[in-house]
């Protein structure tokens, strides 16, 4: 009997993945045929119990340029052969607590880590298909706004990025971003701060994370778009008009 040969899964890397947006982005691709791997700075509890099926965990810490390079040699070291890396690592200082090293942190996980990982991995695409970077960085980065300076910044040079990363690894591959307004309410958010949150949008609705999948998914499957932003904002800007 002939066994037809399997075709070798194409890799999605998505950094910071562990959980919420990150992770049904991941659970979503497996699903749909990918090899998949994460980076998170620490393995959670309840993967003991119920292990990610299809998902490989690597431990990676983006706040230094020590654990940037070391995450870089493993995955050099692993050799995987990538179809898109998603950068959605993101950290969250509130204005008031914005010291040096916590700019220096936002700095690092928002900006220098995907600048270090596509300038280091762009060699580890294959040739033969097409390539996807995604940066996940925020609607309010686009225009700013006068609470969370620090992490809008550093998330609006991640969309700088963006641009100039699609000027040079073009035409082999294809990058853009995706800038979500609210997708998912924080535990402990009350009544009133989801009310004002919902007011921010023409749609007034949680999405939910598959808006941000299915963005995903149309840049990956779309051959003429690089450079570009995907605004996951709900007609937000339909209410600031």
């Amino acid at each position: 009997m002939l066994y037809k040969e399997e075709t070798p899964k194409e890799t999605v890397l998505i950094t910071g993945a562990g959980q919420r947006v990150g992770l049904h982005c991941a659970q979503r691709l497996v699903a749909d045929g990918y090899q998949v791997v994460i980076t998170c700075r620490r393995l959670r509890p309840e993967w003991e119990v119920n292990p990610l099926k299809g998902i490989e965990v690597m431990l990676a810490d983006f706040s230094s340029e020590q654990g940037i390079n070391a995450f870089i040699r493993v995955l050099q070291e692993r050799a995987h052969s990538l179809r898109a890396i998603i950068h959605n690592a993101s950290t969250w200082i509130d204005d008031d607590l914005v010291d040096g090293p916590a700019f220096q942190r936002l700095c690092m996980v928002h900006m220098q880590a995907p600048y270090m990982i596509n300038m280091a991995c762009a060699s580890l695409f294959s040739a033969d298909t097409v390539a996807d970077i995604i940066h996940i960085t925020d609607h309010d980065a686009l225009n700013g706004a006068d609470d969370h300076i620090a992490y809008l910044a550093t998330k609006a040079g991640l969309e700088n990025l963006t641009r100039s990363f699609a000027m040079r690894l073009a035409p082999s591959i294809k990058v853009n971003s995706i800038a979500p307004a609210l997708i998912m309410f924080n535990d402990g958010d009350s009544e009133e701060q989801q009310a004002k949150l919902l007011a921010r949008s023409a749609l007034g609705l949680e999405p939910g994370p598959e808006v941000v999948y299915q963005a995903v998914k149309y840049v990956m499957n779309n051959s003429y778009i690089t450079g570009t932003c995907v605004d996951l904002n709900g007609g937000g800007t339909l209410k600031f008009a």
